[in-house]
């Protein structure tokens, strides 16, 4: 199977792809992974680190063509401040539970969370449930800490149960998402999410 060994990152490059894949946040930080384009081109990322891909980015094959990496639309809610003090007041709680969190010019984007949903709206903030790619900031969930490369710790808070570990330091719901998803093979353990264009390889 031809591999993927490099990724060229959006307004980077100008080629026509060869193909696409059509991934969500989950899928879109891996290190090695088989995939399938949307043409039906079947290749296997092989990367020297996981990389959290964008929309837009470019996956390079060794035979020199382009895959191009598309966000999926998923279920998020954006949410809206009486002010920017008052987004900045909600982003600052969202930051304390360790949310992937995507800044928008008038909001914020998570993925959907009744029990944060509720604390939002206790702030006073104003929910809007859309679907939309997502794409989170960067910082510690792009270079460790909450990477799915690191082996200490090898998920992410956003879509997980927050009851199954501690968070010293500051209060933190307990409670279960439901939202299954599935990791690359740095992790012990897999959630299928359903999708056909992409899986583990082991």
């Amino acid at each position: 199977m031809i591999r993927a060994t490099q990724v060229s990152p959006r307004h980077r490059w100008k080629e026509p792809p060869a193909d696409n894949v059509v991934l969500d946040f989950d899928d879109r930080h891996r290190r090695r992974m088989a995939m399938t384009g949307t043409r039906g081109l079947e290749f296997l990322l092989d990367l020297e680190n996981a990389v959290a891909l964008r929309g837009g980015d470019a996956l390079l094959l060794e035979d020199g063509r382009l895959i191009e990496v598309v966000a999926a639309p998923e279920p998020l809610i954006e949410i809206r401040g009486a002010d920017p003090l008052h987004l900045v007041r909600v982003a600052w709680h969202l930051g304390n539970r360790h949310l992937p969190t995507q800044i928008m010019a008038k909001g914020l984007r998570i993925r959907r969370d009744h029990v944060i949903e509720a604390m939002v709206r206790g702030l006073g903030a104003r929910i809007i449930e859309i679907e939309a790619p997502f794409d989170p900031e960067g910082g510690a969930y792009a270079d460790g800490g909450h990477d799915h490369a690191s082996d200490d710790h090898a998920h992410h808070h956003a879509a997980n149960d927050h009851a199954s570990h501690d968070h010293s330091g500051h209060d933190h719901p307990a409670h279960d998402h439901g939202d299954q998803h599935h990791h690359d093979e740095h992790c012990g353990h897999e959630h299928h999410q359903g999708h056909t264009h992409a899986h583990d390889h082991k």
